[in-house]
């Protein structure tokens, strides 16, 4: 007959309080797309370049101020590629030196900025997505205007703002998860 013997498995006694005060917290590994991070970096320089083309494209047609929405698009793509710029500076720096840039100042002043500049660059694309195909599709006056380089523009700003908007959501989790 073959029965099954009980087995006794020795347990560690859990550590006393005093040992698990002097314990430092493990954090989370940084999430690829974070501040300080390669991924956040290449989000950052996405979302330079594509902000970069829609202000040069749009910059270059000579009838762009006749429109507010064009207007407001130069603005927001203006702003997106400067805070772009310069937190992607801020993320060579800190790869370079190798500081973590996960502190709550920081992240918050990242997630407020990425909220707002995302916020603006989603609106006007918006806008000059519908003076678009206003233009194109509803007067019929698209030989007699820039078309093309609207659309383009209108384009690289949808881009921008898709790039963007993986870093607004991740320094807004991080932040939310402290």
């Amino acid at each position: 007959m073959s029965v099954s013997h009980a087995s006794v498995h020795p347990v560690d006694a859990p550590p006393l309080q005093t040992e698990a005060a002097n314990v430092p917290r493990v954090r989370m590994k940084d999430v690829q797309g974070m501040p300080g991070t390669i991924g956040g970096f290449f989000l950052r320089f996405a979302q330079f370049v594509f902000a970069v083309v829609a202000l040069c494209v749009m910059a270059t047609t000579g009838d762009f101020p006749s429109v507010t929405a064009f207007c407001y698009l130069v603005a927001a793509a203006g702003l997106q590629s400067l805070w772009s710029l310069s937190l992607g500076v801020l993320d060579i720096y800190a790869l370079l030196v190798g500081r973590c840039l996960q502190s709550s100042q920081i992240v918050s002043l990242f997630a407020v900025g990425d909220g707002v500049t995302s916020t603006l660059t989603f609106a006007a694309a918006c806008a000059s997505a519908g003076i678009t195909v206003l233009i194109g599709n509803d007067l019929g006056v698209c030989s007699q205007n820039h078309c093309t380089e609207f659309e383009t523009a209108t384009a690289m700003a949808f881009l921008s703002w898709f790039c963007a908007l993986p870093s607004f959501l991740l320094n807004f989790w991080s932040l939310a998860s402290r």
